[in-house]
């Protein structure tokens, strides 16, 4: 999912119109859904300072506002030459599978892993709730630390 698309998802979340959340954000009445508009579009792209006011407005963390495109296969693949070029993750093809070695990251990527594979287990098994899950993913990793103690790793 795209800038645009996040922006546009985020906005529905809070129950806003395209024209609240441009007023918000400073446009001017007139022109505010005009703008929120070429954004979710993708016809323009927010700056950093726009992204952290929007991340503020929509109550999410800035990182989960601007993540990697992947709507693609193409997308994906690139995401993933950029963890190898960064973190030297590698892959591996072992039968039919592909298995992705985390490498330097495993560590931390892996306690990280397991603290979403947790919240997922809680709210599959209905301890919580899917705005409670969503608030976790949107805000993390602000959010950890108020969901500390219902995580509980035995890290």
């Amino acid at each position: 999912m795209a800038i645009g698309e996040r922006i546009k998802t985020f906005r529905k979340r809070k129950g806003l119109t395209q024209k609240e959340l441009g007023v918000q954000l400073g446009f001017k009445e007139s022109t505010a859904d005009i703008r929120l508009a070429q954004y979710e579009a993708e016809k323009r792209v927010p700056k950093e300072d726009l992204i952290e006011t929007l991340s503020n407005i929509l109550e999410v963390s800035p990182e989960a506002i601007n993540v990697p495109n992947i709507d693609t296969h193409v997308g994906v693949m690139q995401v993933l030459f950029t963890l190898e070029d960064i973190y030297g993750i590698s892959v591996k093809q072992e039968g039919s599978h592909i298995n992705i070695d985390l490498g330097a990251i495993h560590d931390t990527l892996g306690n990280e892993a397991k603290a979403w594979a947790k919240m997922k287990s809680k709210l599959d098994a209905g301890e919580i709730s899917q705005e409670e899950y969503d608030d976790w993913r949107y805000n993390y990793p602000a959010s950890a630390s108020r969901y500390h103690k219902m995580i509980d790793l035995d890290l």
